[in-house]
């Protein structure tokens, strides 16, 4: 199963069965998730540890 796949299933479940409220969550993962990931390999990375 590739990732596409998987996002546009998780799509479909949110808007088939009316779950709005787990978008704000899903937006909050991967934006936390992509913070971490260009931190690693900036000056910023110290200062991103210190909010986990």
């Amino acid at each position: 199963m590739s990732k596409l796949s998987i996002i546009k299933e998780l799509y479909e479940f949110i808007t088939e069965r009316k779950k709005y409220i787990l978008a704000p969550i899903i937006i909050i993962l991967v934006l936390l998730s992509v913070l971490v990931i260009f931190a690693q390999s900036s000056a910023v990375a110290p200062f991103i540890y210190t909010l986990f």
